[in-house]
């Protein structure tokens, strides 16, 4: 069972999502209320339509609630300009995506510069960049574009790309979906490690049952609001695979 934590980064009271074509009105969340806490390994679940991905583009600051209340990393974002939600994007949340969203002209080592850069940060982001992708086990593939990347390999550049800012919370759709078994093992072994050795908490929405069992905590969703809240151990079935083994 997981530690109490010690700071709520996610605090979702009563928030609606309504999509509005003119024609219809969906309704993706309905009045969701749950908080996530420092240092958590939580995977949200459910089925199509339950409000998965809404809920972490909202907690992402990539969308905004329709109703209630939505602090994030103790910023109220339905308070925030775009430009304040875009700069809190950049500086102070990590993203992992179904389809990697690496740049293709661009080498690992230079994907994961390419945000550092944008950050602002100077003469160290080289260093950082190669230290990152030595702790997810991709040093010697620095030099590497995407397509001379396998599945498992381009994902693992996206979250060192997605952590190398040293975030507090990684929001992560759908990252193994593309992902055979051996793959995606790897990839959550290796969040986890990060997630227990830098303090770095993971927000999954997923299908999954592989994220499922290493997640810490499951929340399910149904038509738009929590039907379930555990905490669990991660599964002892996990496999003893390293992000050195070759994807």
């Amino acid at each position: 069972m997981i530690e109490e934590t010690c700071e709520t980064l996610v605090s979702v009271k009563d928030v609606t999502k309504v999509y509005d074509t003119g024609a219809v009105k969906a309704h993706a969340l309905r009045g969701l209320t749950m908080d996530v806490g420092e240092g958590e390994f939580v995977a949200i679940v459910g089925p199509s339509g339950s409000g998965k991905t809404t809920f972490l583009n909202l907690v992402g600051a990539l969308d905004v609630a329709t109703d209630g209340k939505l602090n994030v990393l103790g910023k109220d974002l339905s308070a925030m300009s775009k430009r304040q939600r875009a700069d809190m994007r950049l500086h102070s949340l990590g993203f992992v995506f179904q389809a990697y969203n690496l740049v293709p002209v661009l080498t690992a080592q230079e994907n994961v510069e390419f945000v550092l850069e944008l950050q602002g940060v100077g003469s160290e982001r080289r260093k950082r960049a190669s230290e990152i992708l030595e702790q997810v086990g991709l040093g010697e593939f620095a030099d590497r574009r995407p397509n001379e990347l396998s599945g498992g390999q381009q994902q693992r550049v996206a979250v060192a790309r997605a952590v190398a800012s040293k975030p507090k919370l990684v929001l992560a759709d759908e990252p193994t979906a593309n992902l055979d078994g051996e793959n995606a093992e790897i990839l959550l072994k290796m969040m986890r490690g990060l997630n227990e050795q830098q303090g770095i908490t993971f927000i999954f929405s997923t299908h999954d049952p592989r994220v499922v069992a290493h997640a810490h905590r499951v929340v399910t969703l149904v038509d738009g609001r929590v039907s379930k809240d555990e905490e669990k151990e991660p599964s002892t079935m996990a496999q003893n695979a390293s992000p050195q083994e070759q994807a």
